[in-house]
C-alpha cells in the first residue's frame, strides 16, 4: 500500500491546527565554527526546542542536491522520485498563468553575458520587477512559426516562459537546459534527451527562440540574455485536501512557492514577502484554514548571493517576530526548510536540514539550541522529509491507528 492510500484511508476530523513556517534554504555550513543558524541569536527558537520534537532532515536521498520543488513537495509528503515536476510549471501556477494540457513551460533566469556570450551574471544583479517587465514586453514582440508563446514576469531576475503548439503541435519535456549553472562559460544549447521527434522539435524550437531574444536583448544592460531550466508539461496531482483532508493555505510572497502551493491544491493568501507582513497575514485568515504553509524566501537568497551576515539577520527577524506565531496557539508548528543553501557554497547543497515540532504530544528533546550541531541530538534523530507530514498529522490527532 503506498502512503497516499494509506493517508485517506486512516485521516479524521480534528480541529487542531498546523503551521508550516518554512525558511527556505535554512540549512548552512561553519565559518569560524558555527553555520548561519548557529551564529543567529534565536531566543524564541532555542526556548522551544528545548520542549519540542527536534532533529535534521534528508530532502531527497543522502548526497542528492534539491531544487525548490523537490524540497517542497517532500514537505509536503509528495515523493520527490515519483512527483518530479519541473521548475517551470511552478513559475507559470506562481504567476497564474491559465495554463492548459500539452503546454510546455520553462523558468527563466535574465542573465548577463559578455561580448563572447560568456555569462558573467546568473541572475543580472536581480534586477527589480520593473525592469524585468520591460525585458518581458520586447520579448513578446518575437514571432515564431507554428508557436505561440507567453512570458509573464514572475520576480526580481526570474520569469515563466510557457510555449502553447498551434494545430495540434506537440511538445516534450526530454529536453537539456541552457542555463550552465556557473559564470565565465558560454549559454548552453538545448539538446533532445530522447529519440522522440518531439524532443528534437522542441530543442530545435528552444534554440530559434534563444537566438531570437539575443538579438532582441543586445543593446540592454544588465539583462541582456535569458537562461531556460526546469522544462515540464503540465500535470495533475493528487491534491492535499484529497490526501490529507486538511483546508490548506499557503502564505508566501515569492511567485513560485504559491505555484508548489496552487499545484497541491492549497489556496494562496496575497501577500507581500516580508516576515511581519507574512506573519500579519497568518493571522488575519487564521479562523478559515487548518493547515498553513508559511514561507520565507530571503534564507534562501541570501545564501545564494553568498551573504552570511545577511542570512543570519533573517533567521533573527523571524526569531523576534516568532511570538506573533506563537500567540495563536497552533496545536502543531513545525520550523523547517526544503533543503540547505549555504552562504558559503552559494547553492543549494545536500546537507540535512534544520527541523523543530512543537505539540502538546512531544517528547523533549533535550537539547539548548536550535542549530544543526546540537539537532544532531535531538529526539528524531535524521528522518526523511517525506515523512513529516505523517508526524504533523499525528501530533494534531487527523489520523486513526493503522490495524487492530
Amino acid at each position: 500500500m503506498d502512503r497516499f492510500k494509506l493517508y485517506k484511508q486512516l485521516k479524521q476530523h480534528s480541529d487542531d491546527k498546523i503551521v508550516f513556517l518554512v525558511l527556505d534554504g535554512l540549512g548552512g555550513l561553519p565559518r569560524n565554527g558555527k553555520t548561519e543558524l548557529e551564529t543567529a541569536s534565536t531566543p524564541a527558537m532555542d526556548g522551544l526546542v528545548a520542549e519540542c520534537e527536534a532533529g535534521l532532515m534528508v530532502p531527497v536521498l543522502r548526497g542528492i542536491t534539491p531544487g525548490s520543488g523537490p524540497g517542497h513537495l517532500a514537505l509536503f509528503g509528495y515523493d520527490p522520485l515519483e512527483y518530479a515536476i519541473g521548475r517551470g510549471i511552478l513559475s507559470a501556477l506562481g504567476v497564474k498563468f491559465p495554463i492548459r494540457d500539452g503546454d510546455l513551460a520553462a523558468r527563466v533566469n535574465f542573465a548577463s553575458l559578455d561580448e563572447n556570450g560568456n555569462v558573467t551574471d546568473r541572475r543580472a544583479g536581480r534586477i527589480p520587477d520593473d525592469v524585468n517587465r520591460a525585458m518581458c514586453e520586447k520579448i513578446r514582440s518575437i514571432k515564431l512559426e507554428g508557436v505561440e508563446f507567453f512570458i509573464e514576469t514572475e520576480k526580481d531576475h526570474r520569469a515563466a516562459l510557457i510555449f502553447r503548439g498551434l494545430g495540434g503541435r506537440k511538445f516534450s519535456e526530454a529536453v537539456s537546459e541552457t542555463d550552465p549553472q556557473k559564470t565565465g562559460v558560454p549559454t548552453l544549447p538545448s539538446r533532445p534527451l530522447d529519440e522522440s521527434k518531439e524532443a528534437k522539435e522542441t530543442a530545435d524550437l528552444i534554440n530559434r527562440f534563444f537566438k531570437e531574444v539575443k538579438a532582441c536583448l543586445k543593446n540592454e544592460s544588465p539583462a541582456n540574455g535569458i537562461l531556460l531550466r526546469g522544462f515540464a508539461l503540465y500535470r495533475q496531482i493528487p491534491s492535499f485536501s484529497e490526501v490529507y483532508g486538511l483546508n490548506a493555505c499557503a502564505i508566501a510572497g515569492y511567485p513560485m512557492y504559491r505555484g508548489l502551493a496552487s499545484l497541491v491544491g492549497m489556496e494562496v493568501i496575497e501577500t507581500e514577502s516580508g516576515v511581519e507582513s507574512q506573519f500579519a497575514k497568518l493571522r488575519e485568515v487564521w479562523d478559515d484554514y487548518d493547515f498553513f504553509f508559511v514561507h520565507i524566501k530571503y534564507t534562501d537568497s541570501f545564501g545564494e548571493d553568498g551573504n552570511f551576515e545577511a542570512k543570519v539577520s533573517v533567521i533573527e527577524e523571524v526569531d523576534r517576530n516568532l511570538s506573533a506565531v506563537l500567540e495563536l496557539n497552533p496545536e502543531v508548528l513545525i520550523i523547517t526548510a526544503d533543503h540547505s543553501t549555504p552562504a558559503s557554497y552559494k547553492a543549494h547543497s545536500w546537507h540535512p536540514i534544520p527541523l523543530l515540532l512543537k505539540s502538546k504530544w512531544c517528547r523533549s528533546s533535550g537539547i539548548k539550541s536550535f542549530g544543526e550541531q546540537a539537532l544532531l541530538h535531538g529526539s528524531l534523530g535524521i528522518i526523511n522529509s517525506i515523512d513529516l507530514m505523517g508526524l504533523a498529522m499525528a501530533h494534531s490527532g487527523k489520523l486513526q491507528k493503522y490495524g487492530a
